[in-house]
């Protein structure tokens, strides 16, 4: 069963970034059987049957007598959201040992060293981090221009206390990722305060909202932010809108941001229902459990809400209708102290 860590949900955001370094998609098996049911987990992919498109991966591979690139970056994929670390590390393994030229190479040390990076994360093992930084490194080493690679080897020497390193690759990330990248907000964050790269920060991610606004979750820091999965076709999700609504009237004027995240697949429905309930604090609609916004958040079930404190840490996680108020207050409350404690110039 997939497990809906926060570890996770920050690694899926991790890995969605490795196709940038790539110019191509990696190769799908040679063998009859194995196309057959490498098509079959395609399709099952498509349709969000995540753990039947794990399995026809899995199998796949294996009918192809672990050749198939393309099979293994989908188990390193799944086996990182379902916490298989024992599939998730063989695939990395295998992309690894038929991994040829610099980029492959560079590509494969990247999931060995990711697979590593969030096993650790769970597990609370330092020696799983030194795995990751070194794996990392040799990823580098193969594609020295290779910002997601030094962002998470940042985090991995973060977590191992090692501070200066840290911020070492995190300037080189600077250096290197391109100007639009989502997690360069992050990273000069992290270089404020190193101690946030090694909490459970919430995914980064920026969203047009209903109203033409652009809003980004790092360009939030300062305020906690609730984050608030829902359609107008989920029946709990209306029951518990009057408390989403109250908490934004008892809120106004206070640090804190409410982003409601639609999973209607109808823009026009899902903008009448707005207009006609009133829903006047941000909204976004990501179409599905499918959305690029679910998928980073893992998602499966509505309503459902993520509180993100004033720093991007993600404090709170709840499914259905839950009592969220007290919690909020409290983080309210402390974004305010820190926010007075700001120096005249800092502010």
């Amino acid at each position: 069963m997939r497990n809906p860590a926060i570890a996770t949900i920050v690694l899926c955001a991790l890995y969605a970034a490795i196709p940038a370094m790539a110019q191509q998609a990696p190769a799908g098996p040679a063998n009859p059987k194995a196309q057959k049911t490498y098509k079959e987990a395609v399709g099952f992919a498509q349709r969000d049957m995540d753990e039947q498109a794990f399995d026809a991966f899995k199998k796949a591979d294996k009918q192809d007598a672990g050749q198939c690139a393309a099979c293994q970056t989908m188990v390193v994929k799944y086996g990182m959201e379902f916490q298989d670390w024992n599939a998730a590390a063989q695939a990395a393994q295998e992309e690894l040992a038929e991994a040829h030229g610099n980029r492959a190479l560079a590509l494969a040390h990247f999931d060995v060293g990711i697979v590593l990076f969030e096993e650790a994360l769970t597990k609370h093992k330092a020696k799983l981090f030194t795995e990751s930084h070194a794996e990392l490194a040799k990823a580098l080493t193969a594609a020295p221009n290779f910002p997601d690679a030094w962002f998470l080897d940042g985090r991995a020497l973060a977590n191992l206390k090692a501070d200066d390193a840290a911020k070492a690759e995190f300037a080189q990330f600077l250096k290197i990722a391109p100007a639009n990248d989502i997690d360069r907000g992050r990273v000069e964050r992290y270089l404020g305060d190193i101690a946030l790269a090694r909490e459970r920060m919430a995914p980064a991610f920026a969203v047009t909202t209903l109203d033409g606004q652009r809003v980004s979750l790092d360009g939030l820091h300062g305020k906690v932010v609730l984050i608030d999965f829902w359609a107008t076709w989920c029946e709990p999700c209306r029951e518990a809108l009057p408390n989403i609504k109250k908490i934004a009237q008892k809120f106004q004027g206070q640090p804190l941001v409410i982003l409601s995240v639609s999973l209607d697949p109808d823009p026009q429905k899902w903008k009448d229902f707005v207009a006609k309930n009133e829903m006047t604090w941000l909204q976004y609609r990501d179409g599905g459990f499918s959305g690029p916004i679910a998928k980073l958040f893992g998602v499966q079930e509505i309503p459902h809400t993520f509180t993100i404190d004033a720093d991007g840490v993600l404090r709170d996680e709840n499914i259905g209708d839950a009592s969220i108020e007290g919690r909020l207050k409290k983080l309210v409350a402390q974004a305010e102290r820190e926010d007075a404690q700001q120096t005249p110039e800092a502010q």
